[in-house]
């Protein structure tokens, strides 16, 4: 009698595992059915000109050498679909079909130009477009900057001072190459230096501690309290219950405020006369 418990209890669990089987290989045919599926559609659309048809790349070269020469160096160009399906999609895909471009001979406001709006950036970065929308954030959407300020969309990486770059500008063969931060003190030229005690937060990037493209926190931190702070400078609870950051007694100067407000650490990208970033 045993055996035959037995025997039906491992029937019933080859059973199971056929249906287990069988129910994760038809999970793949649908997954793979519907991947086929979505890679075949067209997911975005080019913007539209009224009355202007696709004219194709090579002709946008014959008066922008130059740009259609590099593009190829361009992290966008890896987006750039190769066959018929994608002959008239390039330069277009961002500007628009240029047929009434050509004709007029450039005349202005017969092609995208996306410096004037981010929308057309905001098609395929929609994460992005979300992030403008916080309370503090670049005056993109006001037209006062523009995306191609900071990222070059025609030439090299999409983000302009990436790691692979110098960390200071080097100008020499036509090119010239920023680091990360030298983008950001384009404009905001109070934060350069040279300081006597730098921060040393400065050699990290400034997206260490902001989120360019907008924040929920002011002056666009990632963080609004000294949390920021405290993601590279090691504290230490100690056995009478006092709280140390380096050798320095903080028990109670955190609860006077953030680091950079509570009147300890007003100079945070840098100072000329304090070690502690005092001004």
């Amino acid at each position: 009698m045993w055996r035959s418990r037995i025997t039906r209890w491992l029937h019933g669990k080859r059973e199971k595992l056929w249906w287990a089987v069988g129910g994760g290989v038809a999970l793949t045919v649908v997954l793979l059915s519907c991947s086929n599926f979505e890679t075949n559609r067209t997911l975005l659309a080019p913007p539209s000109i009224p009355g202007a048809e696709f004219v194709g790349s090579e002709e946008c070269a014959t008066c922008h050498e130059e740009i259609t020469r590099d593009f190829r160096t361009a992290t966008h160009a890896r987006l750039k679909a190769q066959g018929d399906n994608a002959k008239n999609i390039g330069c277009e895909s961002c500007h628009g079909p240029g047929s009434l471009h050509v004709s007029s001979g450039g005349a202005a406001r017969t092609i995208v130009n996306p410096r004037r709006s981010p929308e057309t950036c905001f098609q395929c970065h929609l994460e992005v477009r979300a992030k403008f929308q916080l309370p503090h954030r670049h005056p993109v959407l006001e037209g006062k900057v523009s995306c191609a300020d900071c990222h070059n969309p025609h030439k090299g990486m999409a983000i302009k001072g990436g790691g692979t770059n110098l960390p200071q500008a080097v100008r020499g063969g036509g090119i010239e190459l920023l680091g990360q931060n030298d983008t950001c003190f384009q404009c905001h030229t109070a934060q350069r230096g040279p300081f006597v005690f730098e921060h040393e937060a400065l050699r990290e990037g400034c997206v260490t501690c902001h989120s360019p493209h907008g924040s929920v926190n002011q002056r666009m931190l990632t963080a609004r309290d000294a949390n920021l702070c405290l993601k590279c400078h090691f504290q230490e609870q100690r056995t009478d219950g006092r709280l140390y950051i380096g050798d320095s007694d903080h028990t109670t100067r955190l609860q006077q405020g953030t680091c950079w407000s509570a009147g300890c650490h007003e100079a945070i990208h840098g100072s000329q006369v304090n070690g502690h970033f005092r001004y």
